[in-house]
């Protein structure tokens, strides 16, 4: 059985005790008490740093937070380069929620809130946070503000309750509009999460033309693909490209509980991850591949983008 049917959320008493109650995931360690918020700059004097987002995991599976940035070394076009920026805090982020209201969610749309409120209650609560629904068309969920901070939960159920289920799906429109709505936050990191059977059927962007903007952005994107067995508009691979693009991951829960968990998974992630920022070496408009290692090599699972483009100076070679 697929994720439809398992479980029925009828009501918002229902929606919000489910997420409420719902325990923390056995291998993710409980925080330590939030710090101040940190300012972080990702500029340099010169030129705008490359920031990576990295996750560490050990060979169970279990995030590592703690380690020293002097084992960390990052390579640029197989070039060593100089760590700027390093921070391992749980520091605030903004964040974006993508969500499919098309017709073809209409019996799934009840978990996607409650597994929405569940990822707000498990992020920094200075997270700031925005909602951007989609089917014919793009709009804001949140139609009074453009950010909403993660402990705003009453308003974060309001406006995913407001989400109506209807009509065919702009999922490659709705993407730009949440990277461009990114682009506004204050917060230093950025990242998408998006819930949708990764189908498109009515958008004027293309694919290849979201992996760009993916590319070009600071973002991490996570996907999550829900399915019905006999659904033949979803596109997997779209999802996975998505998130393999921005260094991110795609995930494909199948049932209620297993949704709900995989956006606390995401949430927990962001909070214990690192931030790696250097300067660019080349201002040559191409694409750069990026590597990160841990050293000494404790064969850790290291996630991060798989490289971005350069900006291009104005004669098109280096400044």
């Amino acid at each position: 059985m697929g994720l439809v049917g398992r479980v029925g959320l009828t009501s918002r008493a229902g929606l919000v005790a489910l997420c409420l109650s719902l325990p923390a995931l056995p291998d993710l360690p409980d925080l330590p008490a939030l710090p101040a918020p940190q300012e972080l700059t990702f500029r340099a004097t010169s030129s705008e740093l490359v920031v990576l987002p990295v996750i560490v995991k050990d060979k169970q599976g279990r995030y590592i937070s703690d380690l020293r940035k002097e084992r960390f070394v990052v390579y640029d076009n197989a070039r060593r380069m100089p760590i700027e920026l390093f921070t391992n805090e749980d520091t605030p982020i903004t964040v974006g929620l993508i969500v499919d209201s098309s017709g073809s969610m209409h019996s799934k749309l009840r978990e996607v809130v409650a597994a929405a409120l569940a990822f707000a209650k498990s992020s920094n609560p200075n997270d700031e946070l925005f909602a951007v629904r989609f089917n014919d068309d793009v709009r804001e969920a949140v139609r009074d503000r453009r950010f909403l901070l993660a402990s705003d939960l009453a308003d974060l159920e309001s406006a995913m309750l407001s989400l109506v289920p209807q009509g065919r799906t702009a999922l490659y429109d709705a993407l730009v509009a949440g990277l461009d709505h990114l682009d506004e936050g204050t917060r230093p990191r950025k990242a998408l999460v998006v819930i949708s059977d990764g189908g498109d059927n009515a958008s004027n962007a293309k694919l290849e033309t979201v992996l760009a903007r993916a590319r070009k952005s600071n973002a991490i994107i996570y996907t999550i693909g829900i399915y019905d067995a006999d659904e033949t508009d979803k596109n997997r691979g779209a999802l996975k490209a998505l998130a393999h693009a921005s260094g991110g991951e795609r995930f494909e829960p199948d049932s209620p509980g297993e949704l709900l968990q995989v956006c606390q998974r995401i949430a927990r992630e962001l909070r214990s991850g690192y931030t790696l920022g250097y300067v660019p070496p080349d201002r040559d408009g191409l694409f750069h591949r990026v590597r990160v290692v841990v050293e000494p090599d404790a064969k850790l699972q290291i996630r991060t983008r798989p490289g971005y483009f350069a900006a291009a100076s104005a004669s098109g070679s280096r400044p």
